[in-house]
């Protein structure tokens, strides 16, 4: 066997071998006696079986395990020629060549290796911002919205028509070309008007009614609504109006107050104002944070430190972005790319420095976590996606299990660990 190793920078390693046809057999010849210890083999006492017998019936099957020995023995004289341990491998090897020959096997084998990555003054690359203010109009345009929204609803002191914003207390029957259908039925069902709960239209068509009048609201399923068999359909409800009720008197008083900003006996009108301008500030940060501050630091890291990037990685993000593309692509234009090497590699070209800046902003942010000593636990990324889900209305479990099948709590978990470093960076976790 003929191993040359050779580190093309600090953060790769090339492996050239010349696998002879001598050291493959004596690894099959290993392999199957070895097997021939433990295999059944009908008419053979347990551990007589010859080894003739073995390789006749597993010959393909040894062949490519003694092979892949012999690859991994090259490997291991590389590691020791070049001085890298098996904890600076990051990602797995990969073949620039593979060649059976009659002589044996020609190798060329690319193994990239965790950077070394120097980090000092990023603190002095952290972007200058001015401190969001918030102006009185903004506090009394959130106050009168929360005011409005947890102001109860109380009868109709003088009757009128139904109104966007009023609660009607209803019945209605659903029926499909005169049949009801399962889900459609409802009484004494409270829906607020606007509050877009039901399907499209429904509401709209309700306005306008009077108490104790009955009307026939005609919807039409969504494509895409969730029980199949309703889905596109249009529907005939027959809807009974009971009870109209309307918001009360919005004001911030005592009972107010408590409902806002429940157990706290100490709290006042001037703290639910408080609550909320630190609510539109926070609201403020975070998006000069996404927008702005975080995008300029990234690049800030990007253009200012250098290190050698492991080529595997930089390979596998082109992957992952040219297969973004190709979901974004018509079908004419992934027909163009079909069996087209030269305009392949055209398009894998031209992603490769945004793929590069990528990976290596990935380890920059790890270096720089590590530095900071900055975690994030896993109860922690449960408990965001838990939350993000109960506020936009999904199942939080659900969402859960999508991310773990589809194995997304790492990136998430990255996420989380580059706000918190940014944040510490720029100055925003005071």
């Amino acid at each position: 066997m003929n191993i040359t190793a050779t580190k093309t920078d600090t953060a790769n390693v090339l492996v050239t071998a010349t696998i002879e046809n001598a050291d493959i057999e004596q690894n099959i010849e290993k392999i199957a006696k070895k097997l021939s210890k433990t295999a059944k083999v009908d008419g053979f006492r347990k551990g007589k079986v010859p080894v003739s017998v073995i390789k006749q019936m597993h010959g393909k099957q040894i062949k490519q395990e003694a092979e892949h020995e012999a690859i991994q023995g090259a490997i291991e004289t590389a590691k020791k020629e070049t001085g890298f341990k098996n904890s600076d491998i990051i990602g797995d090897p990969t073949f620039k060549k593979f060649e059976r020959t009659d002589a044996g096997l020609e190798v060329e084998i690319a193994i990239s290796l965790r950077p070394t990555i120097e980090v000092e003054g990023y603190d002095k690359l952290a972007p200058q911002y001015d401190e969001p203010t918030v102006e009185e109009s903004e506090l009394e345009e959130r106050l009168n919205r929360l005011l409005e929204a947890n102001s109860p609803y109380k009868k109709l002191k003088e009757e009128r028509a139904l109104a966007i914003g009023d609660q009607s207390t209803i019945d209605f029957v659903g029926k499909i070309e005169g049949i009801e259908f399962d889900g459609g039925k409802g009484e004494g069902f409270e829906l607020v008007i606007g509050s877009g709960q039901f399907i499209p239209g429904f509401e709209d068509q309700m306005i306008g009614m009077n108490k104790g009048e009955v009307r026939d609201v005609t919807v039409t399923f969504p494509e895409a609504y969730q029980a199949k068999d309703l889905a596109g359909k249009e529907a005939v409800f027959t809807v009974t109006l009971h009870e109209i009720k309307a918001r009360g008197e919005v004001a911030l008083d005592e009972e107010m107050v408590k409902r806002l900003i429940p157990g706290d006996e100490t709290a006042t009108a001037e703290t639910v104002k408080e609550k909320i301008s630190e609510q539109i500030k926070n609201e403020k940060i975070q998006k000069l944070y996404q927008e702005e501050l975080k995008p300029k630091l990234m690049e800030a890291l990007v253009a200012t430190y250098s290190f050698d990037l492991p080529q595997n990685i930089v390979e596998q993000e082109i992957d992952a972005q040219i297969n973004q593309k190709a979901r974004e692509m018509s079908e004419e234009e992934l027909a163009e790319y079909k069996g087209n090497d030269e305009k392949i590699n055209e398009l894998r070209e031209s992603v490769r420095e945004d793929a590069a800046n990528s990976v290596k902003a990935t380890f920059l942010v790890d270096a720089l976590a590590r530095k900071e000593g900055i975690t994030v636990h896993d109860n922690e990324v449960s408990q965001t996606i838990y939350y993000e889900a109960m506020m936009s209305g999904q199942d939080p479990r659900a969402v859960i299990e999508y991310y773990q099948k589809n194995n997304l709590l790492p990136a998430i978990k990255m996420g989380m660990i580059e706000d918190k470093l940014f944040a510490k960076i720029i100055g925003l976790d005071k």
